[in-house]
């Protein structure tokens, strides 16, 4: 009777507090008590509705970076894909979408994002669409801009910028993603994924020196709300926090069920 009165406390909590971050470790051992359903997240987040998640091994990292910095003749202007606003702030370069360079390292990050667990939870892809590499060199920056609500290949619910480059190997180059109330400041290691609401403000500081080279794309999300997707990610990693600490049982089943109901109401 009490692991199921403390089941119910979970499910609750999950609409009472904000969970951010990486789903709950699936243990063996016995769980230890404790005093908040946010110390059952591995990592949390606390302002701002975003996710940072290693997506990268160092092998794939190197075998991607070593072929887009090798395929000199398809580097561009990064302003022919930027919208009129955006093009008057951007200036970096970028792997030419058409490219067969491009379009292999398009095609290996895509899955990767797509076999990842967490971020199918945290962003509920539909479509992931616009991939593209970009790099800025000394005194290169992309100004303050929204990215466009629509493009040719989908909608953009969230951004995503993945580092290609370990970020003590760069000055400046800091993404910028504003809210209405702060501003936070993020430089990724090697083969890390940021992913955040297109609806925020965003810029890349002037690179002081060294080479910023990333990988950039948009996610058209099942759920458009950032605050509905907030309440299934919370339920989804309430519900297997429960599973791992309990096992099975009628009340996991009824989470999942519900979780699953749901997304078919707010999905589209």
């Amino acid at each position: 009777m009490l692991v199921l009165y403390k089941i119910v406390f979970l499910v609750f909590a999950l609409f009472q507090n904000s969970i951010y971050g990486y789903f709950i470790l699936i243990k063996t051992e016995k769980p230890q008590k404790r005093s908040s359903i946010h110390k059952d997240v591995s990592f949390f987040i606390l302002e701002m509705n975003y996710l940072t998640h290693q997506l990268l091994n160092a092998e794939e990292i190197n075998l991607i970076k070593k072929e887009v910095e090798e395929a000199t003749q398809d580097w561009e202007d990064g302003k022919k894909t930027a919208g009129s606003h955006a093009s008057m702030v951007k200036n970096n370069l970028q792997l030419n979408r058409n490219s067969e360079v491009s379009k292999k390292n398009s095609q290996l990050i895509h899955k990767k994002i797509l076999s990842n667990q967490l971020i199918k939870s945290f962003s509920l892809p539909k479509i992931i669409h616009g991939i593209m590499f970009t790099k800025s060199s000394k005194n290169m920056n992309y100004g303050r801009h929204i990215d466009n609500p629509y493009m040719s290949s989908g909608r953009s619910d969230l951004s995503f910028t993945l580092s290609l480059t370990n970020k003590d190997l760069y000055g400046g180059g800091e993404l910028i993603i504003e809210t209405m109330n702060s501003e936070e400041r993020f430089k990724l290691n090697a083969g890390e994924i940021i992913i955040y609401p297109s609806s925020y403000l965003h810029s890349v500081s002037k690179v002081i020196n060294g080479e910023r080279l990333v990988c950039v794309g948009w996610i058209e999300s099942y759920v458009k709300s950032p605050v509905e997707r907030e309440y299934l990610f919370d339920l989804d990693a309430g519900a297997r926090g429960v599973l791992a600490k309990y096992g099975m049982s009628d009340e996991v089943d009824l989470i999942f069920k519900s979780y699953s109901n749901l997304l078919r109401i707010l999905g589209n």
